[in-house]
């Protein structure tokens, strides 16, 4: 900004026509105008000014350069302007991801809200199971069950999201209910299982006596789409690890039981993600902050069963 400061002041010091004039009108010191126009002939290689004891007149030279500084200032005094007014009131589209169920049952909903609030923002969501490129496909804004890989992205943690292994009861009737993980491998249990491009294995962890222990599970349904696995859970096909508050209400009403409970799965924290350049926009800030202050009311919501 020390450049657009020497034009402040050169500019001020034509316009008054003298150097302690500029100088009290930029709350400065005459020596600092004189040293701010003298950084200018240097820079230029030209004189700017011809000065005398009475009067400070521009030079041929001056008059050129006045115009064109006239016009830059003018020009950076407008985009300010223009940033002031997007920041009091935000316009656009935010490109947001989220997971499907997820996003059905916490993002969505708040969606209407927010607009409401902010009628010049548009909000455009993608649900997906699958991994998402969040750069590559210029998302503003991605929501996340766990921690991701990708280092070059900020995180934004929402909320802690217990989980349940839970199946229906005809499957349990027909199969028995496993107690514990090792119950789960043990007895080959039809696990229900979230499969993405590139998956070649499947692995639940879960609480042990020691500490977390993963589990090799298998079984003959898999789907890239979390709400199939819990239509087939509910179908009777096999044994489903969600979020609590997805199947709170199945399980209330009887449609899911839990199981192993001795070992039951480790929570999951709810992030968002977003590239960091992002987030100095108004209007990402504005929704992160929104849908987070309200995502553990949803959650508290969903469990409680309102």
């Amino acid at each position: 900004m020390s450049y657009v400061n020497n034009l402040r002041v050169f500019v001020r010091a034509v316009d008054l026509g003298s150097m302690s004039a500029a100088a009290r009108d930029q709350r400065v010191s005459p020596a600092v105008v004189s040293s701010r126009i003298g950084e200018l002939e240097k820079h230029l290689g030209v004189r700017l000014f011809n000065r005398t004891t009475r009067k400070l007149t521009p030079t041929e030279h001056g008059s050129i350069f006045y115009k064109g500084a006239v016009k830059i200032l003018d020009a950076i005094e407008e985009a300010e302007a223009a940033v002031a007014d997007v920041a009091r009131h935000p316009r656009g589209s935010i490109f947001v991801a989220a997971p499907l169920g997820l996003g059905r049952r916490l993002v969505a909903p708040l969606i209407p809200a927010f607009k409401a609030e902010y009628p010049d923002i548009d909000v455009r969501l993608r649900l997906s199971d699958r991994k998402v490129d969040v750069l590559g496909e210029g998302l503003d804004i991605a929501f996340v069950l766990g921690q991701p890989a990708d280092s070059a992205l900020k995180m934004r943690p929402v909320v802690d999201c217990a989980r349940v292994l839970c199946a229906a009861p005809e499957y349990l009737a027909a199969h028995g209910t496993p107690e514990s993980g090792e119950e789960l491998v043990r007895g080959r249990h039809h696990c229900l299982l979230l499969r993405f491009p590139g998956t070649s294995e499947f692995n639940w962890t879960l609480k042990g006596p020691d500490g977390p222990v993963r589990h090799e599970v298998s079984g003959p349904f898999e789907s890239d789409d979390g709400d199939v696995l819990t239509d087939w859970a509910l179908s009777g096909c096999g044994i489903v690890n969600k979020p609590l508050f997805e199947v709170a209400h199945h399980l209330r009403a009887g449609r899911l039981v839990e199981v192993c409970r001795a070992t039951p799965p480790l929570p999951v924290q709810l992030a968002c993600l977003y590239p960091h350049k992002r987030y100095q926009d108004p209007k990402i800030r504005l929704f992160i902050d929104f849908v987070t202050a309200r995502c553990k009311a949803a959650v508290d919501a969903a469990l409680a069963g309102d």
